[in-house]
């Protein structure tokens, strides 16, 4: 499960379809309606807020947001309610590390859309976060 912290302007195609597939699971898991990835890393900062259902909720609707620039048919009645005025704040050092794995991938997976972004250093957070001064978070695996 990976839920970015970058722009998702800046995923392809199988990106942003495969964030807005984990997003619902992430939904579904902080509303209780799961087993399964109770307990997964990518979660905390959702838990943390005083309503989590409600972040989640905002984190899809810029998921959504996205894709309707790009002409795709997700179903906005999946969101739950919600969303549209919380922040979450997160730090510089996890979005350019988020960045960095973003970039690695596009590079084998699609080469033309990296190039878009190809003079980005410092990408533009997901609409949800406001980014703060810090390094990597914690609850990152393999950083």
């Amino acid at each position: 499960m990976r839920l970015w912290t970058v722009h998702p302007k800046y995923l392809d195609r199988q990106g942003l379809c495969a964030a807005w597939r984990e997003a619902l699971l992430a939904q579904a898991v902080l509303a209780g309606k799961t087993k399964g990835y109770r307990h997964h890393p990518q979660l905390e900062r959702f838990r943390a807020h005083r309503t989590p259902e409600r972040a989640i909720a905002g984190y899809l609707r810029g998921l959504y947001a996205e894709s309707l620039k790009r002409g795709y048919r997700f179903d906005e009645s999946k969101i739950g309610t919600g969303g549209t005025r919380i922040r979450l704040a997160e730090t510089d050092g996890q979005l350019l590390w988020e960045w960095a794995h973003l970039k690695a991938k596009l590079e084998v997976r699609s080469p033309e859309h990296l190039k878009t972004f190809k003079h980005v250093t410092m990408p533009e957070s997901h609409p949800l976060f406001h980014i703060i001064e810090g390094t990597v978070q914690p609850w990152e695996r393999g950083a």
